[in-house]
């Protein structure tokens, strides 16, 4: 008994039971020297990473706060170009069409995605090769489907057009009319984007254990309360990760907006990200430009932060 208790004391004072501290000493400070010698090698990967990352940050967030251009920082002016940006009728035009972009690009593109995760999920013909041609929007370079979508839409002989005015309606003006514009703009980011929500549900739907349907089909579970009460919990985690995504892709997105209508007509499908471009690359004024590049970084900021609680909720349940 007494020698349980001289282990039990040794063990708490970290003590080896059939020795001394000696080699858990040496143990600790060869795991000391191991830490420092890999943080040695370390610190000069993050030394450069936070110095290309930290650097343009800090230079930017210096433009913003004084009235300069491309080639001269200019004076300091403080909050004076957020509070201009905030005041401008442009900006917050170009919020709302960034709102609406975000909202059909995320929740459409993932409704598409979703649909065509389940029906992948069946045991349909050929469901492998319809698979990777779904996969194309999304591999096709973005200048290469601005280019066909304005093939398709861009002028009033252009193919759908004129089956519009085939079929006895009037000739859609779809780049031209601002309402259309916005609309065709929107729809095509749900096409280059839908492929990548059906890989995220694929791979979640994946995940979830067929049992689970069988006993929901033994207690009586339809097939809408099945979807309702067990698919779309169980890939809530994925979804959101997802959603945190395609917010981020739509929000940033440059090419898919500017290759196809340049943010015309009369800046119907002016983002945020293009207005900011304009500002800086064409209007040359590059304090109120970053200004609205750091507005847009906030909103993402806040975005990501309440989906990401989501996410840590859907994992707790």
């Amino acid at each position: 008994m007494s020698d349980v208790q001289e282990a039990l004391g040794k063990a708490r004072r970290g003590v080896g039971v059939a020795g001394s501290g000696r080699v858990a000493g040496r143990r600790n400070r060869g795991l000391n020297r191991g830490g420092l010698t890999l943080l040695l090698l370390v610190a000069p990967s993050v030394f450069l990473l936070l110095l290309i990352n930290a650097y343009p940050l800090v230079y930017a967030a210096s433009q913003s706060v004084h009235k300069g251009s491309l080639i001269a920082t200019g004076d300091f002016v403080g909050l004076e170009n957020y509070v201009n940006v905030l005041r401008s009728e442009a900006f917050w035009k170009a919020t709302r069409f960034t709102l609406l972009f975000t909202l059909v690009g995320v929740f459409g593109s993932w409704v598409v995605g979703l649909g065509l995760a389940l029906l992948l999920k069946t045991r349909i013909p050929g469901r492998g090769t319809f698979k990777v041609l779904l996969l194309l929007p999304w591999v096709v370079p973005v200048v290469v489907s601005s280019t066909a979508w304005n093939y398709l839409v861009a002028t009033p002989d252009s193919p759908l057009p004129r089956l519009f005015t085939s079929l006895g309606f009037d000739t859609p003006l779809f780049l031209a009319d601002p309402t259309l514009a916005v609309v065709t703009v929107c729809l095509f980011k749900v096409w280059v984007s839908f492929p990548f929500m059906m890989l995220m549900a694929s791979s979640a739907l994946t995940s979830v254990d067929g049992t689970v349907y069988e006993a929901a089909q033994m207690d009586g579970a339809g097939r809408r309360q099945q979807f309702f009460g067990i698919t779309l919990p169980l890939i809530a985690r994925s979804t959101y990760i997802s959603w945190i995504l395609m917010t981020i892709f739509c929000v940033n997105d440059f090419p898919t907006i500017y290759l196809l209508t340049g943010g015309g007509p009369v800046d119907a499908t002016t983002s945020l990200v293009v207005l900011a471009y304009r500002t800086v690359f064409q209007n040359f004024q590059t304090g109120p430009g970053v200004a609205i590049a750091f507005l847009m970084t906030a909103t993402l900021v806040v975005i990501s932060v309440l989906l990401y609680r989501q996410i840590r909720k859907s994992a707790v349940e």
